[in-house]
């Protein structure tokens, strides 16, 4: 029998990653995440295989549309080996109980919604509970994998993890079978201009390429050029009197801003009477794992041996009281919460205090999706609601495109004219538009065929 993958997820859509990849003796996952957004309601649905005849999980990183439903797998009776990078383990463990915590929360505030209607019936429980998840961690058969060392998987499958340059602990891995270099998941892959991770390696010759797609349809402003606009739109909002909102994405995102902001620090653009406040519990867990395995960051990060991150003033918020405490600052204040877009959490009480103020600035450093308040506001709303509250907006809308933690069209394409050997390309981890796009890009560029990959497709390797 042909060696096969079936993709449960991330086939046509961005989320939802899960990959199984079948031998004549084995049967491994690569990846096993969550479905975001407008496909969340798939997360309730059958996985599509049975758990129990995987012998081994491969995780390419920790994000939560990577690992979001690994308590699933076993709840239906997984329990095989995990293989990942140990920064994965750790940021993983803090996705799956801070969305186990929220999936909770959402639970309960919809069903007391519900059970003033007498439908408490038509609610959907939680996918898992805390409880749950360190249920979980504490008999999951953990292996830690080292880059570049090739691991025996199963009998017939061997696996050398690579720097994706994506997040902290990120991989692609490329999977030998038989002793054959056969097949190559690319994972997340990082920009290369983003001064917090090195750029992703370059690969080995593979047979065939399964590769993410959700910049495949544009290239992304240049670092440099961002990095100077954030620079100067702190300087002038705090020099003019002003506070700094930043909604920021917990991993990853907030640890290059704080990276961005410690050299303004060492430099001395950042007054030294400013304040900056990480009002991020998740974000805060995170940035002492990214201290923790400081020698995987990019050496301008590495260049401060006592904390790539911390600086003097900088301050690290824990409890919703000391949260608070920041709307009294008048002036001076760089307050970087979530959720990134505005979803919740406490970026939305600083929102609530700020924006209305035309000294203040609101800077935007990540993807703002349509249907968020954050996209509201880029788009330029006169007028939000937060809290069933209407607030005018005055403040100064900052948006700065240049510092996503993905590869965009052009640095795909260089990644993959690293291969040296490569018979087939499969398109995973995209929209489907932005799919076409990179399919006809690849096609005249390098005069590969790819193909897009659907969901529950049999594909030979």
């Amino acid at each position: 029998m042909r060696p096969y993958e079936i993709s449960y997820g991330a086939a046509k859509i961005v989320t939802g990653s899960a990959h199984l990849l079948t031998t004549n003796k084995s049967k491994i996952l690569i990846d096993c995440g969550m479905f975001q957004g407008k496909n969340e309601h798939l997360n309730h649905k059958p996985l599509g295989f049975d758990p129990r005849e995987v012998e081994a999980l491969l995780l390419t990183h920790g994000h939560l549309d990577h690992v979001g439903r690994i308590p699933l797998l076993y709840k239906n009776g997984f329990r095989g080996k995990v293989f990942a990078h140990p920064a994965t383990f750790d940021i993983a463990k803090v996705v799956l109980l801070d969305s186990a915590k929220l999936q909770v929360e959402d639970y309960q505030t919809r069903l007391k919604k519900a059970e003033r209607v007498g439908k408490e019936h038509l609610v959907t429980p939680p996918l898992y509970t805390p409880k749950e998840v360190k249920e979980i961690l504490s008999i999951m058969d953990k292996h830690i994998v080292e880059y570049n060392v090739k691991t025996k998987i199963t009998k017939d499958i061997k696996a050398t993890f690579k720097d994706a340059g994506h997040i902290l602990g990120s991989s692609f891995i490329e999977i030998e079978i038989d002793g054959k270099n056969q097949v190559t998941f690319s994972g997340d892959l990082g920009n290369r201009f983003n001064d917090l991770l090195p750029p992703p390696q370059k690969p080995s010759p593979t047979n065939s390429l399964f590769i993410e797609t959700t910049y495949g349809d544009r290239n992304h402003k240049d670092f440099k050029e961002s990095k100077r606009e954030f620079k100067l739109a702190i300087i002038d909002t705090l020099l003019s009197g002003g506070n700094v909102i930043i909604p920021s994405f917990a991993i990853e995102r907030a640890q290059q801003i704080l990276c961005i902001l410690k050299e303004m620090s060492e430099e001395g653009t950042l007054p030294k009477e400013s304040k900056v406040f990480l009002d991020s519990p998740m974000a805060t867990k995170v940035t002492a794992i990214y201290r923790k395995w400081n020698k995987f960051l990019d050496k301008k990060c590495q260049k401060y041996k006592k904390h790539p991150f911390e600086f003097p003033q900088l301050h690290l918020i824990k409890t919703t009281d000391d949260s608070k405490k920041i709307n009294k600052i008048e002036k001076g204040a760089v307050i970087i919460a979530g959720s990134g877009m505005c979803t919740g959490g406490r970026i939305l009480h600083h929102l609530k205090h700020r924006i209305w103020s035309k000294k203040n600035a609101i800077i935007f450093v990540g993807y703002q999706a349509k249907g968020t308040l954050g996209r509201e506001i880029i788009e330029g709303a006169k007028f939000i609601k937060i809290f069933h509250e209407e607030i005018i907006v005055r403040a100064k809308i900052y948006t700065i495109n240049g510092f996503s933690a993905h590869a965009d069209q052009r640095e795909l394409i260089e990644w993959i004219k690293e291969f040296k050997k490569l018979n087939k390309i499969f398109l995973i981890h995209g929209e489907y538009d932005k799919q076409v796009t990179f399919k006809s890009v690849l096609h005249n560029l390098l005069g590969y065929n790819a193909h897009i990959v659907k969901m529950g497709e049999k594909i030979y390797v």
